[in-house]
């Protein structure tokens, strides 16, 4: 019995999260690296509090390797 409560609830928690995550795919994001960012991009973090900094909503690091460069994002 035990199961199919933990079962049950296990389903309804990805029933809610999936939920929460399209609610706020209605616009498109927008991206361009950014100008003020200096060196590989090595965490995404540093990269979108430079991002934020230069107007945007966030910011992630993409590439490979050592070419990762630091891209801004924004909603269109």
């Amino acid at each position: 019995m035990e199961r199919k409560i933990s079962g049950l609830l296990f389903l309804l928690l990805i029933l809610f999260t999936s939920q929460m995550a399209f609610q706020g795919a209605e616009g498109r994001v927008c991206i361009s690296q950014s100008h003020g960012y200096k060196g590989p991009c090595m965490r995404d973090h540093n990269c979108a509090l430079v991002c934020r900094n230069e107007g945007f909503s966030g910011g992630d690091c993409i590439g490979f390797a050592f070419q990762r460069k630091c891209y801004c994002t924004k909603t269109c």
